[in-house]
Protein backbone atom coordinates (compact mmCIF):
# COMPACT_ATOMS: atom_id res chain seq x y z
CA UNK A 1 0.00 0.00 0.00
CA UNK A 2 1.39 3.47 -1.03
CA UNK A 3 2.33 5.21 2.13
CA UNK A 4 3.09 9.07 3.03
CA UNK A 5 6.62 8.59 1.45
CA UNK A 6 5.62 7.03 -2.08
CA UNK A 7 2.81 9.61 -2.38
CA UNK A 8 5.17 12.55 -2.09
CA UNK A 9 7.47 10.96 -3.83
CA UNK A 10 4.93 10.86 -6.72
CA UNK A 11 3.64 14.34 -6.08
CA UNK A 12 7.26 15.53 -6.79
CA UNK A 13 7.69 13.55 -9.63
CA UNK A 14 4.35 15.34 -11.92
CA UNK A 15 3.89 18.51 -9.64
CA UNK A 16 6.28 21.28 -11.65
CA UNK A 17 5.59 19.38 -14.84
CA UNK A 18 1.65 19.90 -14.60
CA UNK A 19 1.51 23.30 -12.86
CA UNK A 20 -0.03 25.74 -14.94
CA UNK A 21 -1.04 23.17 -17.75
CA UNK A 22 -4.76 23.39 -19.03
CA UNK A 23 -6.93 20.62 -18.90
CA UNK A 24 -8.15 19.36 -22.22
CA UNK A 25 -10.22 15.92 -21.52
CA UNK A 26 -10.81 13.66 -18.78
CA UNK A 27 -11.67 9.92 -19.09
CA UNK A 28 -12.94 7.77 -16.54
CA UNK A 29 -13.14 4.54 -16.41
CA UNK A 30 -14.25 1.57 -13.77
CA UNK A 31 -15.71 2.89 -10.69
CA UNK A 32 -13.19 3.60 -8.06
CA UNK A 33 -14.15 4.23 -4.11
CA UNK A 34 -16.15 7.10 -4.84
CA UNK A 35 -17.83 8.85 -7.46
CA UNK A 36 -16.31 11.49 -9.01
CA UNK A 37 -19.41 13.76 -8.04
CA UNK A 38 -18.84 16.78 -10.54
CA UNK A 39 -19.63 16.80 -14.52
CA UNK A 40 -16.21 16.27 -16.34
CA UNK A 41 -17.24 18.96 -18.93
CA UNK A 42 -17.14 22.01 -16.69
CA UNK A 43 -13.25 20.93 -15.96
CA UNK A 44 -12.12 21.67 -19.49
CA UNK A 45 -10.36 24.77 -19.86
CA UNK A 46 -9.14 24.79 -16.36
CA UNK A 47 -5.56 25.38 -15.40
CA UNK A 48 -3.80 23.13 -12.56
CA UNK A 49 -2.40 24.81 -9.60
CA UNK A 50 0.23 23.73 -7.21
CA UNK A 51 -0.14 20.00 -6.06
CA UNK A 52 -0.33 19.78 -2.43
CA UNK A 53 -0.38 16.54 -0.14
CA UNK A 54 -2.53 15.66 2.85
CA UNK A 55 -1.56 12.13 4.66
CA UNK A 56 -1.99 9.84 1.95
CA UNK A 57 -3.60 12.71 -0.32
CA UNK A 58 -3.09 14.85 -3.39
CA UNK A 59 -5.05 17.65 -3.89
CA UNK A 60 -4.77 18.94 -7.53
CA UNK A 61 -6.14 22.80 -7.04
CA UNK A 62 -8.03 23.60 -11.08
CA UNK A 63 -8.29 27.64 -10.81
CA UNK A 64 -12.02 28.57 -11.64
CA UNK A 65 -13.14 25.01 -11.01
CA UNK A 66 -11.60 24.08 -7.70
CA UNK A 67 -9.59 20.68 -7.53
CA UNK A 68 -9.54 16.88 -7.15
CA UNK A 69 -8.55 14.94 -4.27
CA UNK A 70 -6.90 11.57 -5.21
CA UNK A 71 -5.78 9.04 -3.17
CA UNK A 72 -4.13 5.99 -4.40
CA UNK A 73 -5.88 3.45 -2.31
CA UNK A 74 -4.46 -0.16 -1.85
CA UNK A 75 -2.17 -0.84 -5.28
CA UNK A 76 -3.01 2.51 -7.13
CA UNK A 77 -0.19 4.86 -9.44
CA UNK A 78 -0.12 7.90 -11.27
CA UNK A 79 2.31 8.15 -14.16
CA UNK A 80 2.72 11.56 -15.82
CA UNK A 81 3.02 10.74 -20.04
CA UNK A 82 3.80 12.95 -22.59
CA UNK A 83 2.25 10.64 -25.18
CA UNK A 84 -1.40 9.25 -24.84
CA UNK A 85 -1.30 5.11 -24.90
CA UNK A 86 -4.67 3.55 -24.74
CA UNK A 87 -5.92 2.93 -21.91
CA UNK A 88 -5.73 -0.61 -20.13
CA UNK A 89 -7.71 -2.91 -18.12
CA UNK A 90 -6.57 -1.20 -14.74
CA UNK A 91 -6.24 2.62 -16.28
CA UNK A 92 -9.48 4.28 -14.34
CA UNK A 93 -8.89 8.27 -14.91
CA UNK A 94 -7.06 10.22 -17.18
CA UNK A 95 -6.71 14.12 -16.76
CA UNK A 96 -5.47 15.34 -20.28
CA UNK A 97 -3.43 18.56 -20.39
CA UNK A 98 -1.86 20.58 -23.04
CA UNK A 99 1.13 19.51 -21.19
CA UNK A 100 0.83 15.19 -20.69
CA UNK A 101 -1.60 13.12 -19.22
CA UNK A 102 -1.98 12.07 -15.74
CA UNK A 103 -3.02 8.41 -15.68
CA UNK A 104 -4.26 6.79 -12.60
CA UNK A 105 -3.27 2.93 -12.49
CA UNK A 106 -5.54 1.03 -9.73
CA UNK A 107 -5.63 -2.46 -10.21
CA UNK A 108 -7.88 -3.44 -7.01
CA UNK A 109 -10.08 0.27 -7.21
CA UNK A 110 -9.62 1.23 -3.75
CA UNK A 111 -8.42 4.67 -5.09
CA UNK A 112 -10.28 7.57 -5.33
CA UNK A 113 -10.77 10.92 -7.53
CA UNK A 114 -13.44 13.02 -6.18
CA UNK A 115 -13.84 16.81 -6.78
CA UNK A 116 -14.59 19.52 -4.13
CA UNK A 117 -15.09 23.45 -5.02
CA UNK A 118 -12.22 23.74 -2.33
CA UNK A 119 -10.07 22.18 0.43
CA UNK A 120 -12.70 24.19 3.20
CA UNK A 121 -15.77 22.18 1.00
CA UNK A 122 -17.19 18.88 1.35
CA UNK A 123 -15.92 15.72 0.75
CA UNK A 124 -12.71 16.80 1.51
CA UNK A 125 -13.30 18.23 5.00
CA UNK A 126 -14.61 15.00 5.93
CA UNK A 127 -11.80 13.04 4.10
CA UNK A 128 -8.98 15.03 6.01
CA UNK A 129 -10.56 16.46 9.11
CA UNK A 130 -9.81 13.21 11.41
CA UNK A 131 -5.71 13.70 10.06
CA UNK A 132 -3.12 14.07 12.61
CA UNK A 133 0.00 16.38 12.00
CA UNK A 134 2.67 15.88 9.40
CA UNK A 135 5.63 14.39 10.56
CA UNK A 136 8.02 16.62 9.47
CA UNK A 137 5.43 19.73 11.32
CA UNK A 138 7.07 21.27 13.90
CA UNK A 139 4.26 20.74 16.06
CA UNK A 140 5.08 17.07 16.16
CA UNK A 141 7.67 16.10 18.75
CA UNK A 142 8.30 14.41 22.07
CA UNK A 143 5.70 16.59 23.63
CA UNK A 144 2.71 16.45 21.02
CA UNK A 145 3.23 12.27 21.23
CA UNK A 146 3.13 11.95 24.58
CA UNK A 147 0.27 13.82 25.25
CA UNK A 148 -1.62 12.16 22.44
CA UNK A 149 -0.98 8.36 23.83
CA UNK A 150 -1.59 9.20 27.20
CA UNK A 151 -4.27 7.10 28.91
CA UNK A 152 -4.38 4.71 25.48
CA UNK A 153 -4.20 0.78 26.25
CA UNK A 154 -3.63 0.24 23.02
CA UNK A 155 -0.02 -0.62 21.73
CA UNK A 156 1.74 1.63 20.70
CA UNK A 157 2.76 0.48 17.12
CA UNK A 158 -1.33 0.67 16.45
CA UNK A 159 -1.69 3.94 17.73
CA UNK A 160 1.09 5.04 14.99
CA UNK A 161 -0.86 3.80 12.12
CA UNK A 162 -4.08 5.27 13.28
CA UNK A 163 -3.38 8.66 11.44
CA UNK A 164 -4.48 10.38 13.90
CA UNK A 165 -1.83 11.65 16.07
CA UNK A 166 0.39 12.09 12.84
CA UNK A 167 0.14 11.04 9.39
CA UNK A 168 2.53 8.61 7.32
CA UNK A 169 3.63 6.14 10.12
CA UNK A 170 2.49 3.52 7.72
CA UNK A 171 2.96 -0.62 8.30
CA UNK A 172 6.83 -0.76 7.02
CA UNK A 173 7.42 3.12 9.05
CA UNK A 174 6.11 2.45 12.09
CA UNK A 175 7.88 -0.93 12.15
CA UNK A 176 11.53 0.79 11.11
CA UNK A 177 11.02 3.75 13.82
CA UNK A 178 10.15 1.79 16.53
CA UNK A 179 13.06 -0.13 16.23
CA UNK A 180 15.50 3.14 15.42
CA UNK A 181 13.72 4.23 18.98
CA UNK A 182 14.53 0.52 20.48
CA UNK A 183 10.51 0.48 21.91
CA UNK A 184 8.88 -2.66 22.13
CA UNK A 185 5.79 -2.61 19.15
CA UNK A 186 3.45 -4.10 21.80
CA UNK A 187 4.00 -1.60 24.49
CA UNK A 188 0.33 -0.39 25.39
CA UNK A 189 0.65 3.45 23.95
CA UNK A 190 -0.19 5.39 27.85
CA UNK A 191 2.95 3.68 29.12
CA UNK A 192 5.58 5.23 26.97
CA UNK A 193 7.56 7.79 28.42
CA UNK A 194 7.83 11.47 27.44
CA UNK A 195 11.58 10.74 26.97
CA UNK A 196 11.20 7.19 24.66
CA UNK A 197 8.30 9.82 23.00
CA UNK A 198 10.98 12.20 22.12
CA UNK A 199 12.98 9.59 20.79
CA UNK A 200 10.01 8.16 18.98
CA UNK A 201 9.18 11.26 17.31
CA UNK A 202 12.60 11.71 16.06
CA UNK A 203 12.98 8.26 14.65
CA UNK A 204 9.70 8.71 12.99
CA UNK A 205 11.27 11.73 11.16
CA UNK A 206 14.39 10.22 10.22
CA UNK A 207 12.81 7.07 8.66
CA UNK A 208 10.49 8.64 6.42
CA UNK A 209 13.10 11.38 5.93
CA UNK A 210 15.16 8.44 4.79
CA UNK A 211 11.96 6.61 2.74
CA UNK A 212 12.14 10.35 0.73
CA UNK A 213 15.34 10.56 -0.02
CA UNK A 214 15.18 6.59 -1.44
CA UNK A 215 11.90 7.40 -3.86
CA UNK A 216 10.06 5.31 -1.61
CA UNK A 217 9.66 1.28 -0.95
CA UNK A 218 8.72 -0.97 -3.86
CA UNK A 219 7.85 -4.37 -3.06
CA UNK A 220 5.48 -5.30 -5.86
CA UNK A 221 4.49 -2.69 -8.00
CA UNK A 222 5.22 0.98 -6.84
CA UNK A 223 6.61 3.47 -9.16
CA UNK A 224 6.69 7.12 -9.43
CA UNK A 225 4.82 9.30 -11.68
CA UNK A 226 7.72 8.43 -14.77
CA UNK A 227 8.16 4.62 -13.85
CA UNK A 228 11.20 4.94 -11.07
CA UNK A 229 11.24 2.26 -8.86
CA UNK A 230 11.93 3.24 -4.70
CA UNK A 231 14.56 1.38 -3.08
CA UNK A 232 14.16 2.06 0.92
CA UNK A 233 13.28 -1.61 1.07
CA UNK A 234 17.06 -2.23 1.17
CA UNK A 235 17.61 -0.39 3.92
CA UNK A 236 15.06 -1.72 6.35
CA UNK A 237 16.35 -3.44 9.35
CA UNK A 238 13.73 -5.21 10.64
CA UNK A 239 10.63 -5.31 7.97
CA UNK A 240 10.41 -8.23 6.18
CA UNK A 241 13.51 -9.94 7.66
CA UNK A 242 11.57 -12.27 10.06
CA UNK A 243 14.07 -14.99 11.40
CA UNK A 244 17.39 -13.18 9.78
CA UNK A 245 20.10 -11.83 12.25
CA UNK A 246 19.21 -8.50 13.66
CA UNK A 247 21.72 -6.24 12.32
CA UNK A 248 22.77 -4.43 15.26
CA UNK A 249 22.59 -7.52 17.89
CA UNK A 250 22.51 -10.24 15.81
CA UNK A 251 19.44 -11.92 17.65
CA UNK A 252 16.25 -13.44 14.95
CA UNK A 253 14.05 -10.69 13.68
CA UNK A 254 10.69 -11.88 15.03
CA UNK A 255 7.15 -11.70 12.95
CA UNK A 256 3.86 -10.94 14.59
CA UNK A 257 0.57 -9.86 13.66
CA UNK A 258 -1.30 -6.73 15.19
CA UNK A 259 -4.67 -5.52 14.04
CA UNK A 260 -3.92 -7.81 11.12
CA UNK A 261 -0.87 -6.47 9.71
CA UNK A 262 2.63 -8.02 10.32
CA UNK A 263 4.63 -6.89 12.76
CA UNK A 264 8.39 -6.79 12.60
CA UNK A 265 10.79 -6.13 15.71
CA UNK A 266 14.25 -7.75 17.50
CA UNK A 267 13.33 -8.86 20.91
CA UNK A 268 16.92 -7.93 21.90
CA UNK A 269 16.99 -4.36 20.74
CA UNK A 270 13.44 -3.07 21.85
CA UNK A 271 12.18 -2.95 25.11
CA UNK A 272 8.79 -2.91 26.75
Amino acid sequence: MPELPEVEVTRRSFAAAIQGARVTGLRLGKPLRWPIGVDPETLLGSRVGEVQRRGKYLWLPLHDSGGLLMHLGMSGSLAFLDTTPAPGAHDHFDLHTDRGLLRLTDPRRFGAVVWAASLQAEPVVTLLGGLGLEPFDERFDGLHLHAALSGRRVPVKQALLAGDIVVGAGNIYACEALFMAGIDPRLPSGKLSRPRADKLAAAVRQVLGQALEAGGTTLRDFRDAHGVAGSFQMQAQVYGREGEACRRCGTAIRRIVQGQRSTFFCPQCQKR
